[in-house]
């Protein structure tokens, strides 16, 4: 049985991020403990070997429609300020949730409007 541990969305990252978001999108996943590259696989017939990788959090196919969907705001990092990536669900929420990247940002501001804060992953998950 795999063992659950409870996470900061905000701290979430890499394939932990990856299956929060598939998680909200409804997206049934399959971790490959054997696939560094690609830990999340989704069926589809149309795909090579009839998989794909699901990762909304580094590929723009997967997380960048989400953006639209939930209608995020996105901000771009200030030279002057942290030089984090902003992700809000309501328009210039000052307390969006940051990243790296703007899908790293928007996927923990997606996991966050319908997760919560706090979210429960599978340990192997967290890098």
């Amino acid at each position: 049985m795999t063992e659950l541990v409870e996470v900061n969305t905000r701290d979430l990252s890499g394939t932990a991020l990856d299956w929060a978001v598939a998680k909200v999108e409804g997206v049934a996943v399959v971790t490959d403990p054997n696939s560094p590259s690609c830990r999340q696989m989704v069926e589809d017939a149309d795909s090579i070997n009839g998989w794909y990788c699901y990762c909304p959090s580094t590929d723009w196919s997967d997380g960048g429609p989400l953006i639209e969907k939930y209608k995020l705001d996105i901000g771009a990092p200030l030279e002057n300020k942290n030089g984090h990536w902003n992700a809000a669900t309501e328009w210039a929420h000052p307390m969006g949730y940051k990243g790296d990247t703007p899908l790293i940002a928007a996927c923990r501001a997606i996991v966050a409007s319908v997760l919560g804060d706090t979210v429960t992953v599978p340990k192997e998950l967290l890098s």
